[in-house]
This record gives structure tokens, C-alpha cells and sequence, in this order.
């Protein structure tokens, strides 16, 4: 497995524009966001209890994200935790409604990533690897902490694999 700093650098890789990872901030949340939606429709029976899919997505991304940090992996848990409670309300709405929703949302934060691509020159970095769909959370995430002043160390790990930002 890769480590935290291979897999940020080399999803930064094709982030380099200050452009690209502006749409990322707004694109990626809603993807989640409306996949998080969309799961929490799907009812799985265990026992005498019921999770849904977007309970055992967020687990299971949580638990990845744990094992490149702790720290950043409590983190995501957090703000995944917080997006599929926000998220239950629209699952309980009509079939139509939700659907209409969710789709919206998804198709929307689509659309940010691929502007943002145009203005990077890039294609997405999911493209060659697929991991970059579950490691894109992170990198907005771990983004917004480097302009907060955090993981200092981390940045410039990052920056060393994926090169300086760019304009």
C-alpha cells in the first residue's frame, strides 16, 4: 500500500492549478455528498440490525483513510459522519425526489471537476489510478489544512512528489 504521502503527491500530480483545486474545494464535497445520498437509499439486513450503503462506504473509507494517518482519518470520519446525517433526510424523500437530488448534486460537482481539468490541462487523476476516487476527499481536505498553516511537514512532502502549486 502506498503511503500518505505518495498518494497525495501523486493525486497532486494533477492538481497543480490554484484554479483546478478551487473547483475540487466545491466539486468533490458534493460528490460525496450526493453519493453518501444516494447509498443511504440501499438497506442491507445484518442480524436483528439494518445499515445502509452509505453507512458501510463511510466505514470503509474512513478505515483506509485511518491507515494512511490517524489524525487526517478521524478527520474525514468526522465530516463523513456529518455528511450522511445531512444526507438521511433527502434519502427518506420520494423515489423521485431523491433521485432528482442526488443526481443533481453529482452531475453538478462533475461538472466543477471537469472545468477545473480544463483550466489544469489535465485529465483527472482517477484516470490512472482509480484509488485517486477515494483519495480526493482527502487531498481537498488536507489542501484546506495547508492553508490553514497545518501539517507543515506533510505539504512539503507533498510538494516535493507533485512539484509547486501553480498560479
Amino acid at each position: 500500500m502506498k503511503t500518505l504521502q505518495q498518494q497525495l503527491g501523486n493525486y497532486g500530480l494533477y492538481h497543480r492549478s490554484k484554479r483546478n483545486v478551487l473547483t475540487h474545494f466545491f466539486g468533490i464535497p458534493l460528490i460525496v455528498f450526493a453519493v453518501i445520498c444516494l447509498l443511504a437509499r440501499i438497506h442491507i439486513p445484518i442480524g436483528a440490525f439494518a445499515l445502509n450503503g452509505a453507512q458501510i462506504a463511510v466505514f470503509a473509507s474512513v478505515v483506509y483513510y485511518l491507515m494512511l494517518s490517524v489524525s487526517l482519518g478521524l478527520i474525514m470520519a468526522v465530516l463523513l459522519v456529518l455528511l450522511s446525517i445531512v444526507a438521511a433526510p433527502i434519502a427518506q424523500l420520494t423515489f423521485s425526489h431523491w433521485l432528482l437530488i442526488s443526481v443533481g448534486i453529482f452531475v453538478l460537482g462533475w461538472l466543477l471537476q471537469f472545468i477545473g481539468h480544463y483550466y489544469e490541462g489535465k485529465k483527472p487523476a482517477f484516470v490512472d489510478d482509480i484509488v485517486g476516487l477515494v483519495i480526493g476527499p482527502l487531498f481537498v481536505l488536507v489542501e484546506l489544512l495547508f492553508m490553514l498553516g497545518f501539517y507543515k511537514t506533510l505539504e512539503h512532502e507533498v510538494t516535493e512528489i507533485a512539484g509547486p502549486p501553480k498560479p
